[in-house]
């Protein structure tokens, strides 16, 4: 399992938000390629970016620094944001970026990105759906920074991606994210049991190490540490070098 570490822009800085609220950030780095480079220097391999000021506005704002990170490091970069356009995703992965990750659009127009998939390949596109469970325990997928309900669960699109074009998702529990209450390891495992073909990136909940050892044993492909990282909670290395050979 690959452990891979996120960093969130704001307004040019590494920032963290509560449940997904702009009101409530927090700034831990004022510069991302420096924080880039400490990921990289821990052994890190592969950097999760999303750039928040693009994903408010629906179009990527943050290309230029984004850009300088993967220029100024060797980590390979999967940048999410505010993508909602075919040139965009062609100017990021022409310019160092190693994949992109499509969001809301992947729960809103399935077959556009199932055609961004045919066109770039599966080892270049993400699709990352953020859910929330409902009273029956049913993945309900959210769009626009969680603001808005999709009206589709996880399942229902996992079923319109069910031509093998898809290679790689990314699925955050939204209750979970950034408040240290564990990942949702049913969600994750119920994932692989319908789409065992799928690479699986969790996201949303990790507190520890012995978290990500729970998501290593799982199986799943890779896991995104945030705000665990920041705060303390995981070394990145000493975690890096633990989950190795797990998963």
């Amino acid at each position: 399992m690959k452990i891979i570490p996120a960093i969130d822009l704001r307004n040019g800085q590494c920032v963290r938000l509560t449940q997904g609220d702009f009101a409530q950030t927090k700034i831990y780095e004022d510069d991302p390629v420096l924080q880039a480079r400490r990921f990289a220097e821990t052994g890190a391999e592969w950097l999760h970016i999303v750039d928040l000021d693009g994903a408010r506005e629906g179009n990527s704002r943050q290309f230029n620094l984004i850009e300088r990170i993967a220029r100024s490091t060797p980590l390979k970069l999967q940048v999410g944001g505010g993508i909602r356009e075919e040139t965009v995703v062609e100017t990021y992965l022409n310019n160092g970026i190693e994949r992109v990750v499509i969001g809301s659009l992947a729960a809103r127009e399935p077959s556009r990105v199932r055609t961004w998939l045919g066109r770039f390949g599966a080892g270049r596109i993400v699709a990352a759906f953020d859910v929330r469970l409902d009273y029956l325990g049913e993945p309900r997928v959210l769009v626009e920074g969680w603001q808005q309900e999709s009206r589709s669960s996880l399942w229902e699109l996992l079923d319109a991606y069910e031509d093998d074009s898809l290679g790689t998702i990314l699925c955050t529990d939204v209750a979970r994210d950034g408040m240290f209450a564990g990942p949702s390891l049913a969600l994750y495992q119920a994932i692989q049991t319908r789409r065992p073909e799928l690479d699986l990136l969790a996201s949303g909940g990790v507190r520890d190490i012995e978290d990500l050892q729970a998501l290593a044993e799982l199986g799943v492909s890779g896991s995104i540490v945030g705000k665990a990282l920041y705060e303390g909670r995981v070394d990145l290395g000493a975690a890096i070098r633990r989950v190795k050979h797990a998963g």
